[in-house]
């Protein structure tokens, strides 16, 4: 039976039809650019949506890339919902709470959990550890070509092609689950690139299949030990980066207690203070778009402040 996730990777491969072309909303503005392909990835969607006061002005933005792209701005494209983008933001701008970004969400493929999950995380993990996530995953990590495509083909034609500012302070990464771990991943391995990652309900645990007793607490510590060591060597200077985490503690948020608190350790022990460094817990929020639309004003606040 396929899960809910590489439902949503399926459903991305799905004909995306038409050229470029841009769409009005009610607030901003959306331009689409479908098929985009790679030297490093697969083929996908992009679709970037420009702040409200773009097209009348002068003035270069802030960018912020978002995994999962067809999810955050219009329900119709969203299978399990969506997170409501472009209104949060809408109302933040208008209210000072955030400068005014231009939002890149890039579409997911059939190949989302190979691309998303980190191969500096598979590299440290014990042997049979990595042969059973890539036997769950379909095979081996992606992410090292899906991040190149970000930094070495995405960045650029999306500088080219609207006013940005281009610099590491004013370039953040965010997803959610997998694409949590890809953001993080993406600040560490791109540190001069990303300057801040958001990372919601980040599936540390790798599996979604119920492991019990012993067998569950052996796959817990072997996971979260190989995460400890990748993010403590990974971690770029606090002075110049932020980084959010955040969780609920129902349905699939329910089993990231045990791995959160000790990568928040290892985040704290590094010393990242509170203002670079923000980790939440949302009672009674679950693994779903729902969930992340209700909240997103915690993490857009804190990664995209006003100057």
């Amino acid at each position: 039976m396929m899960d809910r996730r590489s439902l949503l990777a399926a459903m991305a491969a799905l004909p995306f039809a038409g050229a470029a072309r841009a769409d009005t909303l009610e607030a901003g503005r959306l331009v689409e650019y479908p098929d985009m392909a790679s030297a490093h990835a697969a083929t996908r969607n992009v679709t970037v949506w420009l702040p409200p006061g773009y097209d009348a002005g002068v003035d270069r933005h802030p960018v912020l890339y978002m995994h999962d792209g067809q999810n955050l701005f219009d329900a119709a494209r969203a299978p399990f919902g969506e997170w409501g983008v472009d209104e949060h933001l809408t109302r933040l701008i208008a209210t000072g709470q955030v400068r005014a970004p231009i939002v890149v969400g890039v579409w997911n493929t059939p190949l989302r959990l190979r691309e998303y999950v980190p191969a500096e995380l598979i590299a440290a993990l014990p042997e049979t550890t990595r042969a059973d996530v890539a036997a769950i995953y379909g095979g081996p990590s992606l992410s090292d070509g899906y991040l190149r495509f970000l930094v070495e083909e995405l960045k650029p034609r999306i500088d080219a092609d609207f006013r940005t500012l281009t610099g590491r302070d004013d370039t953040v990464i965010a997803g959610s689950s997998m694409g949590g771990l890809i953001s993080l991943s993406a600040m560490m391995r791109y540190p001069d690139v990303f300057g801040a990652a958001g990372c919601l309900s980040t599936h540390w645990p790798l599996r979604l299949d119920a492991l019990q007793g012993e067998a569950l607490d052996t796959w817990r510590e072997t996971v979260v030990a190989a995460w400890s060591g990748v993010v403590a060597a990974g971690l770029p200077d606090p002075a110049a980066h932020r980084l959010y985490f955040d969780r609920g503690d129902e349905t699939l948020d329910a089993f990231y207690a045990f791995f959160q608190s000790r990568i928040d350790q290892v985040v704290r022990d590094a010393g990242w203070p509170a203002d670079r460094f923000r980790t939440l817990v949302f009672p009674g929020a679950e693994h779903n778009e729902a969930s992340w639309n209700s909240r997103l004003d915690a993490p857009l606040t804190f990664l995209i402040p006003p100057a």
